[in-house]
């Protein structure tokens, strides 16, 4: 499974003033430390970006790509400022991922984007309608979702669908329908659709003391359904896809898994 690293957000206060000041050191220190935990991406999370998003993101991408040898997954609401960082990604340790299309009608113009540049992108299934109330209507927008990609020439494999993961502090009902639509996304399509999660949603708003237990064993059931990929905390989730991947037979078990 593929763990896209979570850390470099302009949510944490020293990410977001390594942005501001384009201070090399914090940004690389915290990708590199995420390379080394496990994670196969990097999420570069910039925010709206509105003013100097195109700058921003560039400067995300060159740096983060400068200290590991990982793809980049561009986060942000700003067209501009994803294409900007899709003009300097480095394809040669892998294809970027686009964070996000969705059903609303603002996001459609980063498929275009996708097309464009042969970018991975993934699928918020969600729309200006509101929140989706069960896994079926999640699965309903997905197919919506995977019909306007083939319009728009983007092909099946690339895409990423996610059913949008929501606290259980206040939406505990949705967690298992999460679990379900991740299972019935891989049904829209043979062979089977990507999916992806932003894990950590859904302990926010928990104690810190609970929030890891909350996102490993979510991940587990999320994985057992055959979940894809999830933007994750490498380090506090590589244990447990390890341990699931061995479980479900996906990988050979010898004593020393956890250190490979």
């Amino acid at each position: 499974m593929l763990i896209i690293g979570e850390k470099l957000s302009i949510i944490a206060k020293r990410v977001r003033e390594a942005m501001m000041k384009r201070d090399k050191e914090p940004i690389q220190e915290i990708a590199k430390a995420q390379y080394k935990a496990g994670a196969g991406m990097i999420d570069a999370n910039i925010g709206p970006a509105e003013d100097g998003g195109e700058d921003l993101m560039q400067w995300m991408v060159t740096t983060i790509q400068e200290a590991v040898p990982l793809p980049v997954c561009l986060d942000t609401t700003n067209y501009a400022a994803i294409e900007a960082g899709l003009k300097v990604h480095n394809n040669e340790w892998g294809r970027p991922l686009i964070n996000s299309t969705s059903n609303d009608p603002e996001r459609f113009p980063m498929l275009e984007l996708a097309a464009k540049y042969n970018a991975q992108i993934i699928g918020l299934t969600v729309g200006k309608g509101g929140l989706p109330a069960d896994a079926e209507e999640r699965a309903a927008i997905a197919a919506e979702i995977m019909a306007r990609a083939m319009e728009y020439g983007v092909p099946m494999e690339d895409i990423y669908l996610d059913p949008l993961v929501l606290q259980i502090a206040t939406s505990q009902d949705h967690a298992l329908k999460v679990i379900k639509a991740v299972k019935m996304f891989q049904e829209l399509n043979d062979p089977p659709m990507k999916t992806v999660v932003g894990l950590s949603n859904v302990s926010n708003g928990c104690p810190k003391h609970l929030r890891p237990i909350l996102n490993k064993y979510y991940l587990s059931l999320l994985m057992y359904e055959g979940l894809t990929a999830a933007i994750a905390d490498p380090s506090e989730v590589a244990e447990t896809v390890k341990t699931i991947d061995v479980i479900m037979g996906k990988t050979l078990y010898a004593h020393s898994y956890l250190e490979m």
